[in-house]
């Protein structure tokens, strides 16, 4: 099945109801189905051929939603970058996935490399410009419709090649399991990024007939009046999107018709789940993936929400066990590695071949996430293998933060650790060792101006030493929990 093809027929099905609304504009499902034709067939006009990759580096709104499936409709490879991160990450980006052209704001600086440029006007001007005429090219099942990024632990994230095959996947997957009772009337609201998780909500609001509403940037106020005049009746947040809406005063007089909450990205604290089922009900849905198998390993229905720290059961066309080093599967209550299998997963790492073969042993993709099963098959993830925070629904990998920490003068070495946090999931904290005289507020303040905002630490502190290993490595995790002793400690007195 061609995503193509989901288009032109929700456009047959649904005609002139509203698929996309921002602000005042709105995009009907036949308009949708026309702008993409005319964008792809623009594209293919201006050189591009199908397998090119193009960046897209677009806010939240109708234009980067159209960008994404003229790209599906054209056979070229979208390449999707975060507006939070830094332009060094973007062009790490765009030149590792060898893309020829970039969809992009009038005030990006281009890296140098890329062939084509299409800011907000020469999309516009494209579409005007191009005949209304379908835009079909079909790709194999098995070759690169879309190149996600991991996070990267020495600031060199890995592109994660997804397939026509896994994006069907990954939308029967929801469709069956996440949001079964998606249904035509029903109002989607975006709130989160659509470059990071909530753009995969769109394809099955539009195969169910459902409008899709996107807000240009998240604010908790801003949520909550848009929710209930609009009478919304599915979203998707992070748990840190969710401790924001609940932190807001209208939080509780709000007249909302929400009937299902879904949240991801990052570990969602017990207190603020309960707060926010004793405000909203039981309605809250939890899914569990990763760039390798987006967003579709587990996931806990809302009814199943009193398994205290679980991440719920394998989606009903996945297959998720727990291995040991060797790859022995383990039993109910024994802790190990979980892993994965399904038509959702990723084809492979962009030109990383010995990646992959590390990722996919015996056919399963090793998640890199340490957990157990219990007897009744639901999962719970312990801790990252590799200590990878997440803070805010993003990925921070504590090497990438240290490394520019030690790039500053004076500081000698650098642990990078994650506070629980009942907003942030974690709280990226970092201890360091420097010389005399080294003032934290100052290489706080040169970290800020070298790193994304979700990956800066809220805090330094310096001490004379960092604990190590015999082999001479830090132990994070005797910092981190020495730091989580004393700030409780000091909260108890």
């Amino acid at each position: 099945m061609q995503v193509g093809s989901l288009i032109r027929r929700a456009a047959q099905h649904f005609k002139d109801a509203p698929c996309l609304v921002e602000g005042e504009r709105v995009v009907s499902f036949r308009e949708f189905d026309d702008l993409t034709d005319r964008l792809g067939n623009g594209l293919l006009r201006s050189g591009l051929v199908p397998g090119d990759r193009v960046g897209v580096l677009m806010p939240n709104g109708i234009d980067c939603l159209i960008a994404y499936y003229a790209l599906a409709k054209s056979g070229l490879v979208r390449v999707s970058l975060n507006v939070r991160e830094k332009p060094m990450d973007h062009a790490y980006k765009l030149e590792d996935s060898g893309s020829r052209a970039i969809f992009c704001s009038e005030h990006e600086i281009v890296p140098e490399g890329i062939e084509l440029c299409f800011r907000p006007a020469d999309l516009t001007r494209l579409i005007e410009q191009t005949a209304s005429a379908p835009c079909a090219v079909d790709r194999d099942l098995e070759t690169p419709y879309r190149l996600g990024y991991t996070g990267g632990t020495t600031g060199q994230p890995k592109g994660v090649t997804l397939t026509m095959r896994g994006e069907t996947a990954e939308l029967s997957a929801f469709l069956c399991d996440l949001v079964p009772d998606m249904r035509l009337g029903d109002t989607f609201l975006h709130a989160a990024p659509i470059a990071h998780a909530s753009g995969a909500f769109f394809l099955p609001a539009l195969v169910r007939g459902v409008r899709s509403l996107v807000m240009k940037k998240f604010d908790p106020a801003a949520f909550l009046d848009l929710a209930e005049s609009e009478q919304a009746s599915m979203t998707f947040l992070v748990p840190t999107m969710i401790a924001m809406v609940m932190e807001e005063p209208r939080c509780a007089v709000a007249r909302l018709n929400l009937r299902r909450i879904v949240y991801g990205a990052s570990p969602i604290a017990d207190g603020l789940l309960r707060r926010a089922e004793a405000r909203f009900g039981k309605l809250f849905a939890q899914t569990y993936g990763q760039a390798e198998s987006p967003m579709v390993i587990t996931c806990l229905r809302p009814e199943d929400h009193d398994r205290i720290g679980s991440c719920g059961r394998p989606f009903t066309t996945v297959e998720a066990g727990v291995v040991d080093e060797d790859d022995n599967f383990l039993g109910p209550g024994e802790v190990g590695e979980i892993v994965c299998r399904g038509t959702q997963l990723m084809a492979r790492y962009w030109n990383r071949p010995e990646a992959t073969e590390r990722a996919f042993r015996n056919g399963w993709l090793h998640t890199g996430d340490i957990g157990r099963m219990d007897e009744d098959g639901y999962f719970y993830i312990l801790d990252r293998k590799n200590d990878m925070l997440i803070s805010g629904g993003y990925n921070v990998y504590p090497r990438e933060v240290e490394d520019v920490l030690l790039s500053y003068e004076g500081v000698i070495e650098a642990a990078v650790v994650g506070l629980p946090d009942e907003k942030w999931g974690d709280r990226v904290h970092a201890v360091i060792c420097a010389r005399e005289g080294t003032d934290p507020e100052a290489v706080l303040s040169y970290v800020k101006g070298k790193l994304a905002n979700y990956k800066q630490p809220k805090a330094i502190e310096i001490w004379p030493e960092l604990p190590k290993s015999g082999a001479n490595k830090i132990l994070r995790r005797e910092i981190r929990d020495a730091v989580v002793h004393r700030v409780s400690a000091t909260t108890s007195t």
